[in-house]
């Protein structure tokens, strides 16, 4: 039997935020709407542009993450920021969030949260990293984590580093 190719769905738009998905794994994944709504939340008025979100399986996921950040494992979101562009480049493209499904499900089951409710966290959590926001020293990590959790409070989650 021949597999299907990847269900790839055209920029939508929302408030200036134009938003393509690609879907490279067979499962569940939200709505596009709902991908970009997350995002858009966490953009604030900085949601002006393009933003790419690729769903991937582990094995994609492990090579990207050993060759962009050394680390040899799949990991569940990456963010690569788009370079600088002139301010005349309209529209302006933010970057691209890489999300593997298969871990961003096994840590929701581990962690006892709804799926949509991860997947809502580390749409967040990656377009938070398209826009300067990081996790390396412990005063950024602090003002990252209250960032995600204003914003997803916003939308109807709670406050994903709480356990359930």
């Amino acid at each position: 039997m021949r597999r299907a190719p990847p269900r790839t769905r055209r920029a939508g738009s929302a408030g200036g935020l134009s938003l393509q998905v690609r879907r490279r794994v067979r499962g569940w994944t939200p709505s596009r709407r709902e991908l970009t709504s997350w995002a858009q939340a966490a953009l604030g008025r900085r949601a002006q542009g393009e933003l790419g979100v690729a769903v991937v399986g582990a094995p994609e996921s492990r090579r990207l993450n050993a060759r962009y950040r050394g680390r040899n494992h799949a990991t569940n979101v990456l963010s690569f920021p788009a370079a600088a562009q002139p301010l005349a480049a309209a529209p302006r493209p933010l970057g691209d969030l890489v999300i593997c499904a298969r871990v961003l499900r096994d840590e929701a089951q581990r962690q006892a949260k709804t799926l949509r409710a991860h997947w809502a966290h580390l749409v967040v959590h990656g377009a938070l990293h398209l826009i300067g926001y990081d996790h390396q020293a412990d005063a950024d990590a602090r003002r990252m984590e209250r960032r995600e959790i204003a914003v997803l409070r916003t939308l109807g989650f709670g406050n994903p580093y709480r356990s359930a």
